[in-house]
Protein backbone atom coordinates (compact mmCIF):
# COMPACT_ATOMS: atom_id res chain seq x y z
CA UNK A 1 0.00 0.00 0.00
CA UNK A 2 1.19 3.68 -0.39
CA UNK A 3 2.81 4.98 2.59
CA UNK A 4 1.31 8.47 2.44
CA UNK A 5 -2.40 6.49 2.61
CA UNK A 6 -4.49 6.05 5.48
CA UNK A 7 -3.48 2.73 6.54
CA UNK A 8 -5.97 2.16 8.86
CA UNK A 9 -8.99 2.86 6.43
CA UNK A 10 -6.98 0.56 3.81
CA UNK A 11 -6.28 -2.25 6.33
CA UNK A 12 -10.04 -2.10 7.34
CA UNK A 13 -11.00 -2.15 3.76
CA UNK A 14 -8.65 -5.67 3.55
CA UNK A 15 -9.55 -6.81 6.39
CA UNK A 16 -13.06 -6.71 5.26
CA UNK A 17 -12.32 -8.36 1.93
CA UNK A 18 -10.94 -11.38 3.65
CA UNK A 19 -13.95 -11.24 6.23
CA UNK A 20 -16.17 -11.75 3.61
CA UNK A 21 -14.46 -14.05 1.67
CA UNK A 22 -13.74 -16.48 4.40
CA UNK A 23 -17.55 -16.17 5.90
CA UNK A 24 -18.94 -16.72 2.00
CA UNK A 25 -16.92 -20.00 1.64
CA UNK A 26 -16.21 -20.85 5.58
CA UNK A 27 -12.62 -20.85 6.10
CA UNK A 28 -11.03 -21.80 9.10
CA UNK A 29 -7.42 -20.20 10.13
CA UNK A 30 -6.84 -17.85 7.58
CA UNK A 31 -4.61 -15.36 9.87
CA UNK A 32 -3.37 -11.57 8.61
CA UNK A 33 0.73 -10.80 9.25
CA UNK A 34 2.09 -6.72 9.20
CA UNK A 35 6.02 -7.69 8.40
CA UNK A 36 6.09 -3.55 8.06
CA UNK A 37 4.60 -2.73 11.61
CA UNK A 38 6.46 -0.47 14.29
CA UNK A 39 5.85 1.15 17.12
CA UNK A 40 4.41 4.17 15.11
CA UNK A 41 2.61 2.29 12.25
CA UNK A 42 0.92 -0.58 11.01
CA UNK A 43 3.12 -0.52 8.00
CA UNK A 44 1.91 -0.46 4.41
CA UNK A 45 2.46 -3.86 4.03
CA UNK A 46 -0.20 -6.82 4.73
CA UNK A 47 0.29 -10.33 4.47
CA UNK A 48 -2.75 -12.85 4.67
CA UNK A 49 -1.23 -16.57 5.87
CA UNK A 50 -3.37 -20.01 4.81
CA UNK A 51 -1.95 -23.62 5.06
CA UNK A 52 -3.47 -23.97 1.46
CA UNK A 53 -2.39 -21.67 -1.14
CA UNK A 54 -5.63 -22.20 -3.14
CA UNK A 55 -7.42 -20.31 -0.02
CA UNK A 56 -4.80 -17.78 -0.66
CA UNK A 57 -5.41 -17.51 -4.40
CA UNK A 58 -8.86 -17.27 -4.13
CA UNK A 59 -8.61 -14.17 -1.62
CA UNK A 60 -6.05 -12.91 -3.71
CA UNK A 61 -8.74 -12.86 -7.30
CA UNK A 62 -11.29 -10.89 -4.99
CA UNK A 63 -12.47 -7.78 -6.94
CA UNK A 64 -11.06 -4.94 -4.46
CA UNK A 65 -7.67 -6.55 -4.30
CA UNK A 66 -7.46 -6.53 -8.22
CA UNK A 67 -9.08 -3.32 -8.98
CA UNK A 68 -6.88 -1.36 -6.08
CA UNK A 69 -3.81 -3.66 -8.39
CA UNK A 70 -4.85 -1.80 -10.98
CA UNK A 71 -5.04 1.06 -10.44
CA UNK A 72 -1.51 1.35 -8.79
CA UNK A 73 -2.65 1.54 -5.31
CA UNK A 74 -1.47 -2.03 -4.08
CA UNK A 75 1.26 -4.42 -5.09
CA UNK A 76 -0.29 -7.73 -4.94
CA UNK A 77 2.44 -10.62 -4.68
CA UNK A 78 2.37 -14.13 -6.05
CA UNK A 79 0.97 -16.74 -3.24
CA UNK A 80 4.79 -17.88 -1.97
CA UNK A 81 5.23 -21.04 0.70
CA UNK A 82 7.00 -19.54 4.20
CA UNK A 83 10.46 -20.03 4.85
CA UNK A 84 11.44 -22.91 7.38
CA UNK A 85 13.19 -19.90 8.84
CA UNK A 86 10.63 -17.24 9.75
CA UNK A 87 9.63 -17.27 13.46
CA UNK A 88 6.28 -16.75 14.60
CA UNK A 89 4.37 -13.75 15.87
CA UNK A 90 0.66 -12.66 17.35
CA UNK A 91 -1.48 -10.59 16.12
CA UNK A 92 -4.03 -9.84 18.64
CA UNK A 93 -7.24 -7.80 18.92
CA UNK A 94 -7.53 -6.48 22.14
CA UNK A 95 -11.10 -5.58 22.74
CA UNK A 96 -10.13 -3.98 26.22
CA UNK A 97 -8.64 -1.08 24.80
CA UNK A 98 -12.09 -0.04 23.20
CA UNK A 99 -13.24 0.11 26.71
CA UNK A 100 -10.76 2.94 27.23
CA UNK A 101 -11.52 5.54 25.41
CA UNK A 102 -14.42 8.72 26.62
CA UNK A 103 -16.91 7.36 23.05
CA UNK A 104 -16.75 3.41 23.89
CA UNK A 105 -17.61 4.68 27.92
CA UNK A 106 -20.06 6.50 27.27
CA UNK A 107 -21.60 3.87 24.53
CA UNK A 108 -21.33 0.94 27.16
CA UNK A 109 -22.90 3.11 30.10
CA UNK A 110 -25.69 4.34 27.73
CA UNK A 111 -26.55 0.12 27.01
CA UNK A 112 -26.04 -0.66 31.11
CA UNK A 113 -28.56 2.38 31.53
CA UNK A 114 -31.13 0.88 29.52
CA UNK A 115 -31.08 -2.33 30.56
CA UNK A 116 -31.36 -1.11 34.51
CA UNK A 117 -34.41 0.87 33.45
CA UNK A 118 -35.72 -2.05 32.05
CA UNK A 119 -35.56 -4.41 34.82
CA UNK A 120 -36.85 -1.57 36.92
CA UNK A 121 -34.18 -0.21 38.58
CA UNK A 122 -32.30 3.05 39.76
CA UNK A 123 -28.98 3.11 37.37
CA UNK A 124 -26.22 4.69 39.88
CA UNK A 125 -22.52 4.06 38.05
CA UNK A 126 -19.58 3.73 40.14
CA UNK A 127 -17.03 6.01 38.59
CA UNK A 128 -13.59 4.24 37.99
CA UNK A 129 -10.62 6.63 38.06
CA UNK A 130 -7.58 3.99 38.01
CA UNK A 131 -4.96 4.86 35.02
CA UNK A 132 -4.03 1.85 33.07
CA UNK A 133 -0.90 1.25 30.78
CA UNK A 134 -1.36 -0.46 27.72
CA UNK A 135 1.48 -1.58 25.10
CA UNK A 136 1.49 -0.59 21.89
CA UNK A 137 -1.82 -0.96 19.87
CA UNK A 138 -2.87 0.46 16.35
CA UNK A 139 -6.55 0.53 14.95
CA UNK A 140 -8.25 -0.58 11.40
CA UNK A 141 -10.96 1.19 10.92
CA UNK A 142 -13.86 -1.35 9.72
CA UNK A 143 -17.48 -1.09 8.59
CA UNK A 144 -20.03 -4.03 9.05
CA UNK A 145 -21.73 -5.06 6.37
CA UNK A 146 -24.65 -6.75 8.50
CA UNK A 147 -25.33 -4.30 11.05
CA UNK A 148 -24.41 -1.18 8.90
CA UNK A 149 -21.52 0.30 11.73
CA UNK A 150 -18.25 1.38 11.69
CA UNK A 151 -15.99 0.68 14.22
CA UNK A 152 -12.23 0.21 15.44
CA UNK A 153 -10.18 -2.93 15.85
CA UNK A 154 -7.76 -2.60 18.50
CA UNK A 155 -4.50 -4.81 16.96
CA UNK A 156 -1.74 -5.67 19.30
CA UNK A 157 1.35 -7.69 18.30
CA UNK A 158 3.45 -9.73 20.85
CA UNK A 159 6.52 -12.90 20.31
CA UNK A 160 4.95 -15.98 21.46
CA UNK A 161 7.01 -18.64 22.86
CA UNK A 162 6.21 -20.93 19.72
CA UNK A 163 3.80 -21.63 17.04
CA UNK A 164 -0.03 -22.23 17.67
CA UNK A 165 -2.14 -23.63 15.81
CA UNK A 166 -3.74 -21.42 13.40
CA UNK A 167 -7.30 -20.28 15.45
CA UNK A 168 -8.54 -17.30 14.66
CA UNK A 169 -11.60 -14.75 14.84
CA UNK A 170 -13.12 -14.17 11.54
CA UNK A 171 -11.16 -10.90 11.29
CA UNK A 172 -7.92 -13.08 11.27
CA UNK A 173 -6.71 -12.18 14.57
CA UNK A 174 -6.08 -13.77 18.00
CA UNK A 175 -8.14 -12.15 20.63
CA UNK A 176 -7.53 -12.24 24.08
CA UNK A 177 -9.45 -15.26 24.82
CA UNK A 178 -10.80 -17.85 22.89
CA UNK A 179 -8.39 -17.26 19.80
CA UNK A 180 -4.79 -17.95 19.85
CA UNK A 181 -3.05 -18.38 16.27
CA UNK A 182 0.45 -17.44 15.47
CA UNK A 183 1.38 -16.45 12.08
CA UNK A 184 4.92 -16.16 10.55
CA UNK A 185 6.77 -12.95 11.18
CA UNK A 186 7.70 -11.89 7.49
CA UNK A 187 9.80 -9.00 8.25
CA UNK A 188 12.86 -9.87 7.79
CA UNK A 189 11.32 -10.68 4.01
CA UNK A 190 9.95 -7.05 3.38
CA UNK A 191 13.33 -6.32 0.71
CA UNK A 192 11.93 -8.97 -1.13
CA UNK A 193 8.59 -7.81 -1.64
Amino acid sequence: MPNEANLALLTGRCISIMHGYIGKHDIKGLGVSFPAWSDKSIGNVIAFVHSNADVLKGLQRQTYFQDMKDCGFFKVTNVESVPESCGEVRFKRNQAIAKLFVGEARRRLRRLEQRALARGETFNPLKKSEAKEVDVFHRIAISSLSSQQDYLLHIQKNMPEKQTEPVFNRYGFATNQKFNGTVPDLSNLLDSV
